[in-house]
């Protein structure tokens, strides 16, 4: 494992740290607008929308890096 994959670790538990403690902390309930795919307003807790965020970035995020390697070296230099 290199030095690399353990920031990427440590910066994912930092998020989630901060996930865990909005959701300890936020226990408000949240009015969630969106007229052009919605027609109703979402009622939900604070934390719950903190967390379809997050997933929603996290899956987006995963989704334009799928796929991604490293280019290949032209085959005619050598």
């Amino acid at each position: 494992m290199n030095l690399m994959h353990l920031f990427k670790m440590a910066f994912l538990l930092t998020v989630l740290l901060f996930l865990v403690l909005m959701g300890v902390h936020n226990r408000g309930v949240v009015d969630f607008n969106l007229p052009p795919l919605m027609s109703s307003v979402v009622h939900q807790p604070a934390a719950l929308m903190y967390f379809a965020f997050f997933a929603a970035g996290a899956l987006t995020g995963t989704i334009v890096t799928v796929g991604r390697g490293k280019p290949s070296a032209p085959k005619g230099d050598k």
